[in-house]
């Protein structure tokens, strides 16, 4: 009798919870890659496919304006009610050119914006930096309103010596002084997300993304984020003169205190919130103060050109909807919220601050 008393109290309970363990982990079929359920939270709305207010994008590529039919663009961009696009990919010389022609016999000059590109790959060479300066004349001389800097520069491109070359590089100084003496601005991608540089583990934030696209991911023989980020930064101290805009807000979207902290200290230097979105929605609050307060230093940009995409962005900048997803999981698989900026705020996020920085762009085109 004993033995029976023994065994339901102690050995039934740890057999039944076995078989139950069993029966439940027999059912964990689904992926975290493939987890994705829909919300049963219902809460109020908006699907906002065209901006409240003309806008501009400073942050575009397009390789082919030198053949492609622009009506086409142009037709995409009224129904999103942007007024101006700038094409970051101008890559200089004949190739810009090609491109400005087609714009300008197409009428759609002030429209489309082009900056121009750079090679460093050839540093070496006796007459790099008077080859690359005569090509930023002529650039100029057909249309280009800016200068573009891939992340490839100052990150991956090496020298004949296989060194890899950095951005401030004193041999690169002359460029972005005569930048500034075009008063071009410099839109800048330096390295990438923080977390590309981190382990993929458990607690890499990025987790999913660097999975799905483990080309992302940054060895840790490589150079480290704190380095290429702070010859960035000292680039933008060695030209105050020149006019900055720092990619996708610097990579501090997820630290506006950090990032509030930069701008005070580099005067010369603005941001554009391509390709994270994501970051500002999953803070409304913090986000909103940030804006107010540096409402005067942020552009809108969106990098990958997708008509369908800027709804996300107009809903997160102009709604107040709450928990709705990024329409790219992997990128962002947590909800975001709406910010319902200002008018005042979305104004200068919008154009006032890209016509302050872009030469051609004109106040009275919004009047």
């Amino acid at each position: 009798m004993r033995l029976l008393s023994l065994f339901l109290l102690f050995v039934l309970p740890v057999l039944l919870f076995s078989q139950q363990r069993k029966k439940v982990d027999s059912t964990l079929t689904v992926s975290f890659e493939d987890y994705d359920p829909p919300s049963s939270l219902v809460v109020p709305e908006h699907i906002i496919t065209s901006a409240s207010i003309p806008f501009v994008d400073v942050h575009s590529h397009h390789w082919r304006l030198g053949t492609q039919d622009l009506d086409k663009l142009i037709s995409e961009m009224d129904e999103l009610n942007m007024k101006a696009i700038v094409n970051l990919s101008g890559r200089g010389g004949e190739a810009l050119k090609g491109m400005m022609d087609n714009i300008n016999k197409s009428g759609y000059q002030d429209r489309i914006i082009c900056f121009t590109n750079i090679n460093i790959r050839s540093i070496d060479d006796p007459d790099y930096l008077e080859s690359t300066l005569a090509q930023l004349r002529f650039d100029k001389s057909v249309g280009a309103r800016g200068l573009k800097i891939y992340k490839s520069q100052g990150m991956t491109h090496t020298d004949n010596a296989g060194n890899r070359i950095k951005i401030n590089d004193p041999r690169l100084a002359p460029i972005f002084e005569l930048a500034g003496e075009f008063n071009w601005p410099v839109l800048i991608h330096y390295a990438d997300p923080k977390q590309f540089w981190q382990p993929h583990d458990e607690n890499n934030e990025r987790w999913l993304e660097l999975k799905l696209k483990p080309n992302r991911k940054q060895e840790n023989e490589r150079v480290s984020w704190e380095t290429i980020a702070g010859e960035a930064h000292d680039l933008f101290k060695k030209h105050p003169n020149t006019n900055f805009i720092a990619a996708h807000m610097a990579w501090y979207g997820n630290d506006l205190t950090r990032l509030g902290a930069f701008l005070d200290d580099n005067p010369n230097v603005n941001v554009e919130i391509g390709a994270v979105i994501a970051e500002l929605g999953r803070q409304p609050r913090a986000a909103n103060r940030f804006f107010e307060k540096y409402q005067d230093r942020v552009l809108f940009g969106k990098d990958a050109y997708n008509p369908g995409e800027y709804a996300t962005y107009f809903r997160v900048l102009e709604s107040d909807d709450e928990y709705f997803p990024y329409y790219k999981r992997y990128h962002a698989f947590w909800k975001m919220y709406g910010l319902d900026l200002p008018v005042s705020v979305l104004e200068k996020l919008y154009w006032k601050n890209a016509v302050r920085l872009i030469a051609g762009l004109e106040a009275e085109m919004w009047e």
